[in-house]
């Protein structure tokens, strides 16, 4: 045991060296020679802030990107996306001009749009489910729904 407290282990050419401590004092050279972007870091906490141990996963059943027929002549559809969490499922259509929703059964919700670093932008939906926002998703994004008790994440998608 060194001074310090940290295990010392022999090399094989019987001298001895302190692995913990070279252990930091690679953390520290990295740190200087091969730093984490600032905006990396930041990234990771926001994701990790975003982290609902309680929330159950909605996971997405239907995005017509993938499961849709194509109409001929129509230049610019919106994404149509359905999520299921359970028996709560999510309709949603996003649009250049935004993001229209339905939670059903319908119910009233508190739903955030999550995007990355950038501040959940809070919705409700009313009695009917029915939910909108004028800024559409940029980048990736998901959604947060709050029903009563229940805390509902859908899965992370690209807009």
């Amino acid at each position: 045991m060194s001074d310090d407290g940290f295990p010392v282990e022999e090399d094989l050419d019987g001298t001895e060296f302190d692995a913990d401590l070279l252990e930091e004092e690679l953390r520290q050279a990295a740190a200087v020679l091969d730093p984490l972007p600032a905006g990396l870091l930041q990234l990771a906490m926001d994701a990790y802030v975003l982290h609902d141990l309680d929330a159950r996963v909605a996971e997405l059943t239907f995005d017509s990107l993938v499961d849709a027929i194509p109409v001929r002549g129509a230049e610019a559809p919106p994404r149509m996306l359905t999520f299921q969490a359970g028996d709560l499922t999510v309709d949603i259509e996003v649009t250049d001009e935004g993001l229209l929703g339905q939670v059903l059964p319908p119910q009233s919700a508190r739903i955030e749009v999550l995007g990355g670093p950038a501040a959940a932008r809070p919705l409700t939906a009313d009695g009917m489910g029915r939910f909108a926002s004028d800024t559409p998703p940029a980048g990736p994004f998901a959604l947060r729904l709050r029903t009563g008790g229940d805390v509902i994440v859908t899965e992370w998608l690209r807009a």
